[in-house]
């Protein structure tokens, strides 16, 4: 039987009541659908544009990038880019140097991105960060996103842990000891992750804790 975001809301609230309030305030979490395999290479490839940039200078990037290669993101297109026009685009030479590996593995068939939905949680992870210029956190957001998973739980972000440690009143705890702190919300702490997201906005945006 297929859950409904309002149920996986619910399901949260029933195994703990503390999330009431935000979930209260954020409504449902968002729908988990795959994306489409074809789609895959350029959500990576624009993941990795992004890393630690701030959002309208990657956007530009970005836009540059997929004008340089003629419209879309193919791994054949980037392999033929050279690395002068690369950097034309504002792309620095790690990243550059990455698109290049992740094009490669695709190209080579080391990495299949349309096998990657039949594969565990640590297999995909496995996978993506032998890319170079992926790590754990983007292989996270890669499940929860294009792969569609609903049983993600990245200690690893800043804001899943300030958004936990908002709604249990407590100071942000280091990423080990979030690891089992989750474990009675699964199997959908990706959704818990997306309420601890919503739970640092709204205390943002209230002063700096959470509305009563």
């Amino acid at each position: 039987m297929k859950i409904t975001p309002s149920a996986i809301a619910d399901e949260i609230v029933a195994a703990e009541p503390r999330f009431a309030g935000v979930v209260q305030l954020a409504g449902p979490p968002p729908q988990r659908r795959p994306l489409a395999s074809h789609k895959r290479f350029e959500r990576l490839a624009t993941a990795i544009l992004h890393q630690q940039l701030a959002g309208r200078a990657a956007a530009t990037i970005t836009e540059r990038t997929r004008v340089a290669l003629g419209g879309a993101f193919e791994p054949a297109a980037l392999l033929a880019l050279d690395e002068t026009t690369l950097r034309s685009c504002g792309v620095s030479g790690a990243k550059a140097a990455a698109l290049k590996d992740l094009a490669t593995r695709v190209e080579a068939g080391d990495l299949t991105l349309s096998s990657l939905g039949r594969q565990k949680d640590d297999e995909v992870i496995q996978q993506l960060t032998a890319v170079r210029g992926i790590g754990q956190w983007t292989a996270e957001m890669f499940l929860m996103g294009p792969l569609g998973r609903h049983d993600i739980w990245p200690v690893g972000d800043l804001g899943v842990r300030a958004g936990w440690a908002a709604v249990n009143g407590d100071r942000i705890a280091p990423p080990r000891q979030l690891l089992t702190a989750a474990d009675h919300l699964r199997p959908w702490r990706s959704s818990v992750a997306w309420y601890c997201w919503q739970a640092v906005d709204l205390a943002r945006a209230n002063g700096g804790t959470l509305p009563k």
